[in-house]
């Protein structure tokens, strides 16, 4: 039976029972012969009786009584009924609180630094805990102004700096109290303390500022900063000309030595890169608002690794691959003062592990060579090295397996098959290596690609031991001691959290508590976890489907698959699409995830077939996901949508133009649609012109013709990263084609439109409502299944 009708007939059950009884209490009270008391809370009424009296203070108090649970009933309804608004959840503060950051040991591995807001609070504080997850306080002041920003210890367990307000502040642990140290500026970042700790250093305007914490003076190491060509300075691409900082995509900043005198900078100079108009229509005059960005085949940023002598103040740009075409990935100082340089190509086709021994007594002269790896087939990947607790030998993240692994690299070793596997080969390892005096803690898949689990390996051990248990998403922060390890955990229905796992302790120590009380009462999605059985020409599909709170599965839902991209189908909190995923189930949607080809955790075959691939045969694995879902009894086939953004936005658009009629309706936000396009550093999925592969001629301008169902184009006109250009090229063709669609271009708005208030509300609410009329979500909940 329809949920509506059932539910109405039983209210009326319930309510005809209730009266009933209300009229049998009346009646035997008129006819009852015995005197009857007067009620101490009913007064007399003249020559009324007082029977008469009793029934109408009875009735008006179960009228009260009715009306209260009337109203409950009512009010418990339309809560049901009534969905969170996107303003709702993505108010600041909201109930899903605030994550903790910035995980920061003393020396001695004592205490636990972090930053964090309280549920309900806006502005982050420094809190503080021990190495057994007690005594949790708070130790910076809230004050009325920003919150706090980065911070580093001066003083182990007794006094840290940080920044706040444009200003760098000394905190007392013991007295608790605050000192205002310097103005910095309000774009100093990278906080960071020299190691014998007199110098508190930060980047600001593209150079390396140094404060002396005797002097209290200021002065600046460097003298590259080059202000950006583009106004107003936001999106991906408006960077400095020139600076100390990482790379467009990232990459390391600057390392103290251990001598305290020397810093290893990352030197970036954008001159050589194609200037490329991003008209801003929100200036007082049109402003053409030129921005340094090129396309595959072009020259990218030129990155280097420079040598500062803070004391002399030079600063040595040393030799190594072509700057244009080739990423710093990292670079790190041993205890002896060697450098580690890690190099890959933007392909990253080729890899190179350097150590530069300037620092040292015995070595002179360039960067060496001491590792490589070539492999063709290479796209975006997992790159990550360090050096082992021993100073000497190398710890390396690679992918010189099928799965990601963790490697030791004994000095004098320079072949892939002289690696030593730390980890048990049959999973990917997920980050860079975290070193402890005894211990390397990693991250690790543990067999399933949808968890991220914590492992530890000591030096006399021949395997790891998994750490972690609890299904979710773990990221280990060790002790310098290794005795404490603290974990940011979160999953499908749990915002981040900070736990403490103590050495020999069962299980870890719950820390914060972020989500306000009315978390308790959000109706929060199911996630059930699916495999679409293998091919002959595919592995297994993983999918993640999310249930609404009040699931049934006699009936039939619309289903909406997105976000969509690799690397989706995975047991975390995500921020921003968490909440609209959330929001739309609470809208009577089922919402799908599926980790397409290009996605970790299976293999690299797996992985490595997006290779020039893009919208290719990721779209069949789509259809064969929609094909396997269609089956359930609680799917609507004919009400299915699918979205996402940037190659998301992609996969939206082109699954439409390539299966017409597979999905009913799409929104394609920040779409990548013509590979001409590309940035620079996207060479490392589609090579670059000219090779032979034939991605650079692939537009979905050339398929408008083939559109049949309903598609909203959402694009954010300061979108440097996809060109505006692109997208409106598509609508322009669609509109020749004579082909109706819709389309949401939002000036001010970045590819990173998800984290821009109030374009992500904008952005979020009118996908919400195209999907809403054209899938009519709320006709899934009173029909049948057939």
């Amino acid at each position: 039976m329809p949920e509506g009708g059932g539910g109405r007939e039983r209210r009326r059950l319930d309510r005809s029972c209730f009266f009933g009884k209300l009229r049998d209490l009346r009646s035997s009270k008129r006819h009852n012969k015995k005197p009857a008391m007067t009620h101490p809370m009913i007064p007399s009424a003249g020559t009324r009786h007082h029977s008469e009296d009793l029934c109408l203070g009875l009735r008006a108090t179960l009228a009260a009584m009715l009306l209260v649970v009337l109203s409950s009933a009512l009010a418990h309804a339309s809560a049901v009924a009534q969905p969170m608004s996107i303003e709702d959840l993505f108010a600041r503060p909201g109930i899903f609180g605030t994550e903790p950051r910035q995980l920061r040991w003393s020396d001695d591995g004592e205490l636990l630094v972090f930053s964090w807001a309280r549920p309900g609070e806006s502005r982050r504080s420094l809190w503080c805990v021990d190495h057994r997850g007690q005594g949790l306080k708070r130790i910076s002041a809230t004050g009325t102004g920003s919150s706090v920003g980065e911070f580093a210890w001066e003083k182990s367990g007794d006094t840290l700096l940080f920044l706040r307000d444009g200003r760098l502040w000394r905190l007392d642990l013991a007295a608790a109290s605050e000192s205002e140290l310097a103005r910095v500026g309000a774009s100093a970042h990278e906080l960071r303390l020299s190691p014998d700790r007199r110098y508190a250093s930060y980047l600001r305007d593209g150079d390396l500022w140094l404060f002396d914490l005797r002097t209290r003076r200021e002065q600046a190491v460097t003298n590259i900063g080059i202000a950006p060509l583009s106004l107003p300075p936001t999106g991906r691409y408006s960077r400095p000309e020139r600076e100390i900082g990482p790379g467009i995509w990232g990459g390391p900043t600057y390392a103290w030595a251990p001598d305290s005198r020397h810093i290893a900078v990352h030197h970036v100079d954008r001159r050589g890169m194609r200037e490329v108009p991003f008209p801003n229509y929100l200036a007082d005059e049109t402003d053409p608002n030129p921005v340094r960005r090129g396309y595959p085949g072009d020259a990218n940023e030129a990155r280097r690794v420079g040598i500062v002598d803070t004391k002399s103040g030079t600063l040595e740009l040393l030799e190594l691959d072509d700057p244009e075409s080739h990423q710093i990935v990292g670079f790190e100082w041993s205890p002896r003062g060697e450098l580690l340089i890690d190099v890959a190509s933007d392909t990253n086709v080729l890899r190179r592990l350097y150590v530069w021994g300037g620092m040292s007594e015995d070595t002179t002269g360039g960067p060496e060579q001491v590792w490589e790896s070539v492999r063709d087939s290479r796209i975006y990947t997992r790159f990550a090295s360090s050096w082992d607790a021993n100073g000497r030998d190398l710890l390396i993240l690679s992918d010189h397996e099928n799965y990601y692994g963790l490697y030791r690299l004994e000095r004098g070793a320079q072949t892939s098959s002289e690696l030593i596997r730390l980890d048990s080969g049959d999973h990917d390892v997920l980050g860079a290596a975290k070193l402890t005096a005894d211990s390397v803690f990693f991250e690790a898949t543990a067999g399933k690609p949808a968890e991220q689990q914590v492992f530890r390996v000591t030096t006399d051990a021949s395997t790891p031991t998994q750490l972690t248990q609890h299904p979710g998403h773990h990221s280990a922060y060790p002790s310098p001691d290794g005795r404490s390890v603290a974990l940011l955990r979160s999953d499908d229905r749990s915002p981040p959290e900070l736990y403490l796992l103590a050495s020999g302790a069962a299980a870890p120590v719950r820390v914060t508590h972020s989500p306000t009380p009315a978390f308790e009462d959000f109706p929060l999605a199911e996630a059930r976890y699916l495999q679409v059985p293998a091919t002959a020409t595919r592995p297994a599909l993983h999918v993640r489907l999310l249930l609404p709170k009040e699931f049934d599965e006699t009936r039939r839902y619309p289903v909406l698959f997105g976000p969509m991209y690799s690397n989706t189908v995975r047991n975390r909190w995500g921020a921003a699409y968490t909440l609209m995923q959330q929001a739309l189930t609470q809208r009577g949607y089922l919402v799908v995830q599926v980790d397409v080809r290009g996605s970790t955790g299976y293999g690299r075959a797996w992985r490595e077939a997006f290779l020039n691939d893009f919208a290719g045969g990721d779209i069949e694995d789509i259809e064969d996901a929609v094909d396997y879902l269609s089956a359930l009894p609680y799917v609507d086939r004919e009400r299915l949508g699918i979205w996402g953004s940037s190659y998301g936005g992609t996969l939206s658009v082109y699954t439409l133009l390539k299966k017409p009629g597979l999905f009913a309706a799409a929104v394609a936000a920040a779409s990548a649609v013509d590979p001409r396009f590309f940035g620079t550093d996207d060479v490392a999925i589609v090579r670059r012109p000219g090779d032979g592969s034939g991605i650079f001629e692939r537009r979905a301008e050339d398929l408008v013709d083939r559109l049949q169902d309903k598609l909203l184009l959402v694009h954010g006109m300061q979108d440097q990263v996809v060109p505006f250009k692109t997208v409106a090229a598509l609508a322009d063709a669609f509109i020749r084609a004579g082909k109706p669609i819709e389309m949401a271009f939002v000036p001010g708005a970045t590819h990173g439109w998800r984290r821009e208030p109030p374009y992500d509300r904008y952005i979020f609410n009118r996908l919400i409502e195209f999907f809403d009329r054209h899938l009519k979500p709320g006709a899934g909940k009173t029909e049948e299944a057939h």
